[in-house]
């Protein structure tokens, strides 16, 4: 069940505070000392000024304008989705989500003609699951033994990746619609007007009123952005797509002067909350599931001194990364139910905003891995953090082997 959208002007304070709510609500724990252990090791220190610049935006295309750039990040923004199927991608095709996802984005992109481009509204109306399935190298058949021939196997549509082509094809049919019933020639066209709003906003009101705009904006018009729903009676606001879609603006274009729209400051939005920074929290040793109830056994072992001693300490020296299109098939998390995922996901907002706060208020003395804590750690950013977590979690070969959790059935991670 969805809840009302929040007010007007108030969609950062709903993602921030529902999330605190619904996280204590359902009995899990996060404390100021697992925040500093985590702060202080050397996992962290080592590591986050070189892996939170790996924000996955690195863009091989050459493109004709900068509302071609925008565009094709609005449509890669609304189909950042499929964490839940990243084991059948990777045994299809040897890529997880996130670069299944870049994939099919940049086929819808390269293919594109004047006479039929795939990323505008008609394109995005119109595509269905068998051009998906195509850009995407994937089979939507799974074989079952003939019901009355024995020996004889028989191909039909189903399975997980076609659940998920489905999904992918649902949103954007959708969105095209809307689009084009809205007279727009396409999602950046949209996103356009919406940043040159945010812009008279923010001469006035200053940046956190121009990102609301643009937010409000988009969660309003489109389903595929409406990341919300109502748990144990309690609303839960995390709005992953459209907050990863105004930071990706802001990573593509904010450097550009002068800049090419209006452009919103992300440095205090929260998290981006998909499968993979809760799972990674839970198995670092911040957040804890101990004394839930319906929780605290989804992750066996997480959080206990034996696996925080090896995960919180220096990489092990195996750390690169497996070529990508490899077949190393990575283990399957614990599946989850909508409402359990939208905990998780909200306890990871609320992990992320205090440790940052941690961090921000840490004393000059503080000492970090036995030594002087640097000036950098009192001036990470959530987004920052945010990538630091994500890609962390692809750059040690023991990050890659955890599990993160599983949840289907979903366009919103």
């Amino acid at each position: 069940m969805a809840p009302s959208f929040p007010p007007s002007g108030g969609y950062l304070h709903a993602i921030c505070q529902s999330s605190r709510e619904l996280r204590i609500a359902s009995g899990i724990s996060i404390t100021p000392e697992s925040i500093k252990r985590l702060l202080f090791s050397p996992a962290f220190v080592e590591s986050f000024q070189r892996v939170s610049k790996n924000h996955g935006l690195a863009l091989p295309l050459n493109f004709s304008s900068t509302l071609d750039e925008l565009n094709f990040l609005s449509v890669l923004s609304l189909l950042n989705f499929a964490s839940g199927y990243r084991v059948p991608l990777h045994t299809q095709t040897g890529r997880g989500a996130w670069d299944s996802i870049r994939a099919l984005a940049f086929s819808l992109y390269i293919t594109s003609t004047s006479e039929g481009d795939l990323l505008s509204a008609k394109g995005l109306r119109s595509i269905n699951t068998s051009k998906i399935a195509e850009f995407m190298g994937i089979s939507l058949h799974v074989e079952r033994p003939h019901e009355t021939i024995p020996g004889v196997v028989v191909g039909e549509l189903g399975g997980p990746l076609y659940e998920l082509v489905t999904l992918i094809a649902s949103v954007l049919n959708e969105t095209g619609e809307i689009l084009e019933n809205a007279g727009y020639i396409n999602l950046g066209g949209f996103v356009v007007e919406a940043l040159q709003e945010a812009g008279k906003v923010q001469n006035t009101s200053g940046s956190g009123a121009a990102l609301e705009v643009v937010l409000e904006k988009l969660i309003r018009a489109f389903p595929g952005f409406r990341d919300m729903s109502e748990v144990n009676g309690q609303p839960i606001y995390c709005f992953k797509k459209a907050l990863f879609l105004v930071h990706a603006i802001t990573i593509r274009f904010g450097s550009i002067s002068p800049p090419p729209f209006p452009i919103p400051s992300t440095s205090h939005v929260p998290v981006f909350s998909d499968n993979v920074l809760p799972s990674l929290l839970i198995h670092l040793g911040v957040i804890d599931l101990s004394a839930s109830a319906s929780l605290s056994a989804l992750f066996p072992g997480a959080g206990s001194e034996e696996n925080l001693k090896s995960l919180l300490g220096p990489a092990p020296p195996s750390t690169t990364p497996p070529v990508r299109g490899s077949k190393s098939v990575p283990k399957e998390g614990p599946f989850l139910t909508a409402d359990q995922s939208y905990i998780l996901r909200a306890a990871a907002i609320d992990a992320c905003e205090l440790i940052v706060e941690v961090a921000q208020s840490l004393e000059p003395g503080s000492l970090v891995a036995g030594k002087e804590h640097a000036d950098w750690i009192s001036k990470i950013t959530l987004p920052d953090l945010d990538m630091w977590i994500w890609a962390v979690a692809k750059d040690r070969s023991d990050y890659r082997a955890l599990e993160r959790f599983v949840a289907r059935n979903t366009v919103y991670f």
